[in-house]
C-alpha cells in the first residue's frame, strides 16, 4: 500500500513538473485604529477598529499551466475580508473570480475581474486605491451620487497587450437582459504608454444600467486622463475624471469633473510619504446645490521588511453651500466636513 501510494504521489509530481502547473495562495491583511469626528447626525467623534487602510483585505488563489509553445492557462479566484469581524467582504470570491489564457497575443479572461479601467487608472493614484483615504475611484458621500469608475464587473471578458513602452486593454461585460443586448452592458477601452520618468494614461468607459419598463436604461459614461513623473525621489501625479449620467427617466443628466493632484516622497529607504488632493466639480444642478467636496490627505509609510508595513495618515474633507461630505468615498457625511486620523498596519503574503 505505501509502495502504491508513493508511486501515485511520484506520478503526480511528475506530471505537474511536466506540466509546469503551478496554484499560489496569496493575500494582504490590513488593520487600523481610526477616529473620525462629525460621525453621526448629531456630530459625535468615533474611535473604530478598521480592515483596510492603505488597501482592502483579502485571500486568493492564482494558477497558471504552461500549455506549451508559449501558451498559458491562467486562473484566479479572490474574495475581500473584514478583518475586525472576520467575516467575507462581499461574495466568497466577489473581487475575482476568472480563467483565462495568455500568450504572445496578451491576456484575456473571462468572468468576475476588476474593470480595465480600474487597472490602467491603480497606477496613477499615489494612495493606490486606498480606503483610507482615495476619491479615485469614487468621491466622498454627495447625496445618492456615485460619479465614479466602474471598478468590478461581473460576466466579462477583459483583454490586455502589455507592449513595450505602452499597453492596450478592453472589456466587456454582459448585459445579459433577455431581447435587449445593449441593457446593463458595460464597454470599456484604454491605452497607456511610458517611456523612462514618465508614463499616460487615458480610458473610456459606458455603463448601461438595467432597462425599465420601456426598454430604455441609465447611461453613464467616464473618461478618465491621468500622468505621472519622476524626479529623483518624488513622483508626481495627476488625475482627472469627466462623469455624465443620462437618466431612462429623463431627468437631468448627472455631470461632474473629478481631479486629483498629489506625490510619492521616498526620504529613506523605508520611509514613503505621501500627500494628494481630490476635487469633485458637480455640475448640471441648480446655483448652490452643488457638493463640490475636497479631499486633502498626508500619508507616512514605513516597510518593517519586504511584507510588513505600519502607516499613519490623516485626511479633510470639505464640501461647499452647507451640503454632507466625509472623507470616506463609501461611507455617509453627516457635515459640511470631516476630519479623521488613523494608524495602521498591513502584511502581505
Amino acid at each position: 500500500m505505501k509502495k502504491l501510494l508513493g508511486a501515485a504521489t511520484l506520478a503526480c509530481m511528475a506530471t505537474a513538473a511536466h506540466a509546469q502547473t503551478s496554484v499560489t495562495i496569496y493575500g494582504l491583511i490590513d488593520a487600523n485604529i481610526t477616529y473620525n469626528n462629525n460621525a453621526d447626525a448629531n456630530k459625535g467623534s468615533q474611535f473604530k477598529l478598521n480592515s483596510g487602510g492603505m488597501n482592502t483585505s483579502r485571500f486568493g488563489l492564482r494558477g497558471s499551466e504552461d500549455l506549451g509553445g508559449g501558451l498559458k492557462a491562467i486562473m484566479q479566484l479572490e474574495g475581500g475580508i473584514l478583518l475586525d469581524t472576520g467575516a467575507s467582504d462581499g461574495d466568497i470570491f466577489g473581487r475575482q473570480a476568472n480563467v483565462g489564457l495568455q500568450g504572445d497575443f496578451g491576456r484575456v479572461v473571462a468572468g468576475r475581474s476588476y474593470s480595465t479601467t480600474y487597472d490602467f487608472i491603480l497606477p496613477f493614484d499615489p494612495m493606490g486605491y486606498a480606503p483610507q483615504y482615495s476619491w479615485a475611484t469614487s468621491a466622498g458621500a454627495t447625496g445618492n451620487r456615485k460619479d465614479g469608475m466602474l471598478t468590478t464587473i461581473s460576466n466579462l471578458v477583459k483583454y490586455q497587450y502589455d507592449g513595450k513602452g505602452y499597453k492596450l486593454g478592453a472589456t466587456y461585460g454582459f448585459g445579459e437582459v433577455a431581447g435587449n443586448t445593449s441593457g446593463n452592458a458595460k464597454y470599456i477601452v484604454a491605452a497607456s504608454a511610458f517611456d523612462g520618468p514618465w508614463a499616460a494614461v487615458i480610458t473610456y468607459e459606458q455603463n448601461n444600467s438595467a432597462p425599465i419598463a420601456n426598454g430604455s436604461y441609465d447611461q453613464a459614461k467616464v473618461l478618465h486622463l491621468a500622468g505621472s513623473y519622476e524626479l529623483g525621489d518624488v513622483k508626481l501625479f495627476a488625475g482627472y475624471r469627466n462623469f455624465k449620467k443620462t437618466l431612462a427617466t429623463g431627468a437631468a443628466d448627472q455631470r461632474s469633473d473629478t481631479l486629483w493632484l498629489g506625490a510619492n516622497y521616498a526620504i529613506a529607504p523605508a520611509w514613503t510619504l505621501t500627500g494628494i488632493y481630490y476635487y469633485q466639480d458637480i455640475k448640471n444642478v441648480a446655483a448652490g446645490a452643488d457638493a463640490d467636496p475636497g479631499l486633502l490627505v498626508l500619508r507616512a509609510r514605513y516597510a518593517l521588511s519586504k511584507r510588513t508595513d505600519i502607516y499613519v495618515a490623516t485626511g479633510y474633507a470639505k464640501a461647499s453651500n452647507n451640503k454632507l461630505t466625509g472623507v470616506s468615498r463609501d461611507d455617509a457625511g453627516f457635515a459640511t466636513n470631516q476630519t479623521s486620523a488613523t494608524v495602521g498596519i498591513q502584511h502581505r503574503f
